[in-house]
């Protein structure tokens, strides 16, 4: 029984909680379960949480707030200070390559300047390098005078070989240097090489070049003065031998009567100070040149023999001494005979014991005679040249057999024509 008892009292459920509620005649009733109340202390436990979390923020609204907007303004101040280090960054890019563009503008600008002036002066150089060539200077082992003139392509100044050379370094592969990504490099990292610093090498280079083909022109336009000036001196030498005016190298000027207000001189270029003294070395050298050839310096009969020479002589017909006034050359009958220099016919006939003579007037008081001629093929006033034939060798007058009588005469008077020829082969060597 005692057993029974136990296991009736051990064996008993616990009694469940019954809410009832009633409305009107209408009774309900709810069965708490633990489930149940679980949940209701869960919920209770929830709003108690949220209630206090809602409470903390509404006290603690403020501090977030401003805690939250100290911390954007922060990141806005970062940010603006990024964006001023890079712009500053782009500013200084564009103001070296501006710089850098003015730099080649300036340099391309001084060597436009540089190639004008070789073109400029390439007018006036070329022609006196013809002038040079034409009277014959620079001989053998020298360089050709064309090659220290520039070149050009057309009509126009065109930029040379090494300015394209600069063009094309200038629009070379290099670029500007990449904006850095961290204000920290903007001065850890080395500057490169600018287009301005590859231009300065590049026209250092090309303006070396140029002084050095302006240096060149200058040694050859010295040396052509010189030898210019050597030819002409030699050359006057030999006339001034025979009396013969020659230009004189500078004319002194003669300040007895001039006047006129004071005037700052002109800016003289030496290089167009040098072909001022190279053009004046070659008038005078031509000067002297076309006056030696004017006169009879060549020999009348090259390879002929001579019968009789200038001085006295036996005379063939009356056997006693006599002057002979000039020298004669053995001539086959009806060979043709030339004048020793260029001039003009004073007389052409018979002249008594001449026979056939014709008379070349060279100008500076001298002229040639050539005698006993058997046809005269010129008449007076006629101008004849080297080439010209202005008779046929013979036998007239007082001749004893068919030659040439040669004969010069220098202000009227008879001078032996072997000093003119003589000098003829010293000036031989500075003829063209």
């Amino acid at each position: 029984m005692t057993h029974a008892q136990h296991s009736r009292v051990f064996g008993q459920r616990k009694q469940q909680h019954i809410l009832i509620l009633a409305s009107g005649d209408r009774v309900r009733h709810l069965t708490v379960t633990p489930w149940m109340a679980a949940l209701g202390f869960c919920f209770v436990g929830v709003f108690a949480i949220g209630y206090l979390l809602a409470t903390s923020y509404l006290v603690l609204r403020d501090d977030l707030i401003g805690a939250a907007m100290a911390r954007q303004a922060r990141m806005q101040h970062d940010y603006e200070d990024r964006i001023a280090a890079l712009r500053a960054q782009v500013d200084r890019v564009t103001s070296r390559q501006l710089l850098d563009q003015q730099v080649v503008e300036d340099k391309v600008d001084k060597l436009m300047e540089q190639q004008l002036a070789l073109t400029s002066r390439h007018g006036k150089l070329g022609s006196l390098l013809d002038r040079a060539e034409n009277s014959g200077l620079g001989g053998k082992g020298t360089t050709p005078l064309q090659s220290y003139a520039p070149e050009s392509k057309d009509k126009h100044a065109s930029l040379s070989g090494a300015v394209q050379a600069i063009e094309n370094q200038l629009t070379g592969a290099d670029e500007p240097a990449d904006v850095a990504s961290d204000n920290t490099t903007l001065t850890d990292v080395p500057a490169p090489e600018t287009v301005g610093d590859r231009a300065d090498r590049v026209f250092s280079k090309v303006t070396l070049s140029l002084k050095d083909i302006e240096q060149k022109q200058r040694n050859r336009i010295a040396q052509l003065t010189s030898d210019a000036g050597g030819t002409a001196n030699a050359i006057s030498k030999v006339l001034t031998h025979f009396r013969i005016s020659v230009p004189a190298e500078r004319v002194k000027q003669d300040d007895s009567a001039v006047g006129g207000p004071y005037v700052e001189p002109e800016s003289a270029d030496d290089f167009d100070t040098s072909l001022s003294q190279l053009d004046d070395a070659l008038t005078r050298l031509e000067s002297v040149r076309s006056t030696a050839e004017s006169l009879p310096f060549q020999n009348p009969a090259i390879g002929k023999e001579i019968t009789s020479s200038f001085g006295n002589r036996r005379d063939p017909f009356l056997g006693r001494l006599a002057l002979h006034s000039g020298i004669d050359f053995r001539f086959a009958p009806g060979e043709k005979v030339r004048p020793t220099a260029p001039g003009k016919v004073i007389a052409a006939g018979w002249t008594g014991g001449y026979g056939n003579m014709v008379e070349v007037d060279h100008g500076n008081g001298i002229s040639t005679r050539y005698g006993h001629m058997s046809e005269i093929l010129v008449k007076v006033g006629d101008k004849v040249d080297r080439t010209d034939v202005i008779g046929l060798a013979g036998s007239t007058g007082r001749s004893t057999g068919t030659h040439l009588h040669y004969e010069v005469r220098q202000d009227g008077r008879a001078v032996d024509p072997i000093y003119f020829m003589n000098a003829g082969l010293k000036l031989a060597s500075y003829m063209k």
